[in-house]
């Protein structure tokens, strides 16, 4: 029943309809099946085999195959450790066998002995330096023949002893490692920076395809920079060990030329090809090309981007690839940012080298995109080449990209065929996933080439084999009606078990909405109650499979989003279970396949033909005050009227009110009883405060709302002389969905109350003084006369503080030469500094009691630093002075003066208070008074006139009394009676 009930109030209805048709191809197996050719062109990036090397080695730096003997790599660990005697971090190059065990990776040992010494004048001297030399820096293989350089080698001329050049070296393995050679062309007697001395011979290096050696030094002539070429064989028969300088039969070099070509790094990357038509690679016939042929090449490819480093990478092809990795540009904002380009130069005829567009542009800020580029080879058998580009630290975590782009007749692709992101996360340098790149060899010989990534960063190279299979599918979708009615309540859910037809799919409803925080499924299968539908089925060579399923939009009540479309996502994979064929590889979707198919259907709005609502949201705010006080808690309500005067409703209508920093939100103010009770939510966005507060879903047109917020403001401060609230109405309509933003602005007052209070004690002084007598000589204050007490009491009761204000008190002290007032002692409580122009006891007479006592001298004014402040002044009257009635009247005058804050106020607090002493004359009083021993008197004659009058009533009988019967036998006689009657 209750499933039923749900049912019953469950809104609107759809179809779905499933279509996908499928295609297996395998080649060779499938040759019996008509089918079209399949297309293998996809890396297994699930299952690669990963190489690593010791910690912080930066291996991977280089990478290159190495077949001669087996499928192998070998891997350059530019910092790896070695057993040279005194050597630090020499360097070394790893030998990596190929397996499907992956089996471990071990050092070559091209070079086992440590510096070397000469003798010069009976001593020897470090003739070379291979600590730090970075040798696997560079690592090509040619046949049997490994090359490996150490460009940041070092070594010093006996000339010159006190010097080292770094003029990098290479050792050449031959013969599968039967032997090491070392080739140095630029250890020789031209040093410094004016010749050869900071070659770093080997920075790059190249192998032609007959087997000659290629290196770039780009130090060599300061910083012009030259490539160097010689035969391997040449090389060979060269080597003498214990010989630093070496004379090669056939070597090639590039010569110094003009100081204006200073600082071109030419040899920063080589590579060789055929450019001349003369069938002879250029890298074979570098000594015979004028210098000015290559800067000229130079210089037109710098003019393309004075911003990136050019050329940075070079790929041996017969058309020409040139990588910018630093090329910047603009972006939205008009700023420039790093995004990386490689430019194509396709060979239209002998050295005529054209500039393809477009180019290909990176999409990572500072991801180096550019910085290696490797030759694939054709992977998809369409005649053209493909190559790989890297962007060592592009990804969303900077783990480094690799992408594939495919050969055309124009160039390459736009657009990778595929695209594979680093796994290992960085640690203090980036994982630089792509650093290095080598492809175009089948390293597991199942006829499709592979490719080898270095990530020296986590010290590990990547091999990723290229699959046989692929899976080329056709699927469609159907969502019907694409409009669904809310008020059509027409759907019957059944409880139970339903049979789901299988197929491999993935069906997931309201697909966008997953992603959104909090989101709620607006819909779902009527038969499972769920958002989404997983089924597998093996799909036969050609066969076409379809399947309908309904689903249902939950109540309104339900979710709030009515605008936004529903989607229906299907999704489609092969099975991961699959068997993998004789090489271990599993068939993979064809990249070009669309793999994931979206359709949507819309809820119905009231809002006209189009479905389309247009809001016309007004806002007005009012708020109870205008100003805030610095230092009060401010409490402020703002009422605000929003109103929908468009011609449909706004869905998702809020309230978006953005708070200041200086205020706090309390609560909704519910004064009014027929207002609608107002739902609002407080949270925090990118360090912004807001209120947000739910005015209906639809807000329909026509509304208005009149309600009321409470917020509190206490911490204003005095570096803004207003503080802002920012109202807007914000909806979730596609059209005029905001209210213009309604700002309320407070203005920061400063403003302090401060009162001045002051009391005599006593109110009152009585003369003359009881046994006070005249004298000349004053010894104690006492002498002088009888006492009174000024108090005055300064409060400051804000909001805003006060730094310094000035209290003068005035009191007559003299009138006429006589005296009237004797000051004899201040006290203060609280920070008062107090400065007097009349000397407080100025007869130093002996005071009665102690207090604490401010220093008091040079004028009649005291200055406060004060919040509450308290000064006493403590006085005697001159008794001698006064013969009448008299009022003593001191004045205290009170001024602000300074305010601790940056805003001025509107006005300084002022003010003032008199304290007044009344003398009060009493020696009349005292003359007319009667003296004791009358009063004594008067008592005794009193108390005698008493005791006469008595005698006199007693003779006349007034105290005699009367009897009321006649004689004793009558009150006899009455006496039973009376007990009768009682």
């Amino acid at each position: 029943m209750g499933l039923e009930r749900f049912c019953a109030k469950t809104p609107g209805m759809v179809t779905l309809a499933l279509h996908a048709r499928s295609l297996l191809c395998i080649i060779g197996l499938l040759s019996s099946v008509s089918q079209p050719v399949c297309e293998a062109f996809n890396l297994d990036v699930e299952n690669p085999a990963v190489y690593s090397g010791p910690h912080g080695s930066y291996f991977g730096y280089a990478v290159d195959f190495y077949l001669a003997e087996s499928a192998s790599v070998v891997i350059g660990a530019p910092k790896a450790n070695t057993r040279q005697v005194d050597v630090t971090e020499g360097g070394s190059v790893f030998y990596c066998p190929w397996s499907l065990s992956q089996s471990d990776c071990h050092s070559i040992e091209f070079d086992a002995e440590g510096d070397r010494n000469a003798l010069l004048n009976d001593t020897k001297h470090q003739v070379d330096f291979k600590s730090h030399q970075w040798f696997g820096a560079t690592v090509r293989s040619h046949g049997d023949t490994i090359l490996a350089c150490a460009p940041l080698y070092s070594w010093r001329t006996e000339k010159d002893i006190p010097r080292s050049d770094a003029t990098g070296t290479c050792y050449l393995s031959v013969h599968n490692f039967t032997k090491f050679v070392e080739y140095a062309p630029c250890r020789t007697e031209i040093s410094d920076a004016v010749g050869q001395g900071y070659c770093q011979g080997g920075f790059s290096a190249d192998f032609t395809t007959d087997g000659k050696v290629v290196l770039g030094g780009p130090g060599s002539y300061f910083w012009q920079g030259q490539v160097i070429s010689a035969a391997k064989e040449n090389i060979i028969k060269a080597y003498y060990p214990g010989y630093f300088m070496q004379s090669v039969d056939g070597q090639m070099q590039t010569k110094q030329v003009k100081a204006e070509h200073d600082d071109s790094y030419q040899g920063y990357s080589v590579a060789v090809g055929e450019f001349s038509g003369d069938q002879v690679e250029a890298g074979k016939n570098l000594d015979g090309m004028p210098p000015a042929t290559h800067y000229s090449w130079s210089s037109k490819c710098l003019s393309l981007n004075e911003f990136g480093w050019f050329p940075f990478v070079v790929c041996r092809m017969v058309d020409l690839l040139v990588g910018a990795p630093m090329f910047m540009m603009r972006g939205s904002g008009g700023r420039l940012e790093e995004m990386g380009r490689v430019y194509v130069y396709l060979q239209q005829g002998p050295l005529n080298l054209e500039l393809s567009e477009p180019h290909l542009t990176g999409t990572q800020v500072f991801g180096r995109f550019g910085s290696t580029i490797a030759p694939l080879g054709d992977l998809n058998q369409d005649g053209f080449n493909d190559v790989a580009i890297s962007a060592p630290f592009g990804g969303d975590d900077h783990q480094g990209l690799v992408y594939i782009f495919n050969g055309y007749s124009g160039g390459l692709r736009e657009k990778p065929s595929q695209v594979i992101a680093g796994q290992w996360a960085a640690g203090t340098i980036p994982a630089s996933f792509g650093f290095s790149l080598r492809g175009a060899q089948d390293l597991d010989m199942n006829g499709y080439p592979d490719l080898i990534v270095g990530a020296f960063g986590v010290d590990k190279a990547i091999l990723y084999r290229y699959v046989i299979l692929t899976f080329n599918t056709s699927a469609s979708l159907t969502v019907s009606p694409g409009m669904i009615n809310p008020e059509e309540k027409n759907c019957m859910i059944v409880n139970g078990n339903t049979s789901l037809p299988v197929i491999q799919v993935e069906v997931l409803l309201d697909s966008r909405d997953h992603k959104k925080k909090g989101a709620v499924k607006r819909a779902l299968f009527l038969d499972s109650q769920q958002p989404s539908l997983h089924k597998s089925v093996r799909v036969r060579h050609g066969e076409r499979v379809c399947d309908h399923k309904k689903i249902y939009l939950r109540d309104e009540k339900d979710f709030k989003d009515k605008l936004s479309p529903i989607y229906v996502a299907f999704n489609y994979s092969l099975d991961p279970k699959a068997a993998a064929d004789s090489h271990g590889l599993r068939p993979i979707l064809n990249y070009q396949t669309t793999n994931v198919i979206e359709q949507k259907a819309q809820i119905l709005l009231d809002c006209g033909e189009d479905n389309i609502c247009v809001p016309d949201l007004k806002l007005a705010v009012v708020g109870d005050r205008k100003e805030v006080y610095l230092g009060d808690d401010n409490s402020l309500t703002l009422t605000f009227n929003a109103r929908n005067e468009g011609e449909g409703g706004a869905y998702e209508a809020e309230l978006y009110v953005v708070l200041p920093p200086e205020a706090d939100y309390i609560g909704i103010a519910r004064n009014n009883e027929s207002r609608t009770q107002l739902t609002c939510s407080y949270d925090t966005e990118n360090q912004t405060r807001y209120l947000s507060c739910e005015l209906g879903n639809p807000m329909k047109s026509g509304t208005s709302l009149m309600e009321g917020l409470r917020f509190t403001v206490p911490r204003v401060k005095d570096t803004h002389k207003t503080i802002q609230f920012d109202l807007q109405i914000r909806s979730k309509n596609e059209n005029n969905s905001h209210s213009e933003i309604v700002s309320y602005k407070l203005e920061v007052v400063v403003q302090a109350e401060v009162i001045l209070q002051g009391v005599s004690r006593p109110d009152k002084v009585f003369f003359p003084p009881a046994n006070w007598q005249v004298t000349k000589n004053y010894g104690t204050e006492q002498d002088i006369g009888p006492g009174v007490e000024h108090i005055y009491e300064l409060v400051n009761n804000g909001p805003s503080r006060i730094s310094h204000t000035l209290l003068t008190l005035h009191c007559p002290l003299n009138v006429q030469s006589n005296h009237l007032l004797y000051p004899v002692e201040f006290s203060t409580v609280g920070p008062i500094n107090c400065t007097s122009d009349h000397k407080i006891n100025s007869l130093s007479l002996k005071v009665s009691h102690t207090c604490t006592t401010a220093h008091l001298s040079g004028s009649n004014k005291i200055v406060f630093n004060w919040t509450t402040a308290i000064l006493k002044v403590r006085s005697r009257v001159w008794a001698e002075t006064f013969i009448e009635q008299y009022v003593l009247e001191c004045l205290a005058r009170y001024s602000v003066e300074k305010m601790p804050y940056a805003i001025l106020p509107k006005h300084y607090p002022s003010g003032h208070k008199k304290v007044l002493t009344p003398v009060v004359w009493n020696k009349p009083d005292i003359e007319n008074s009667v003296p004791l021993w009358i009063i004594i008197l008067a008592v005794l004659v009193g108390l005698l006139l008493l005791a006469l009058l008595i005698y006199i009533l007693y003779k006349f009988g007034f105290f005699k009394r009367s009897v009321p019967y006649g004689t004793a036998m009558e009150k006899a006689q009455l006496k039973p009676q009376a007990a009768s009657e009682a």
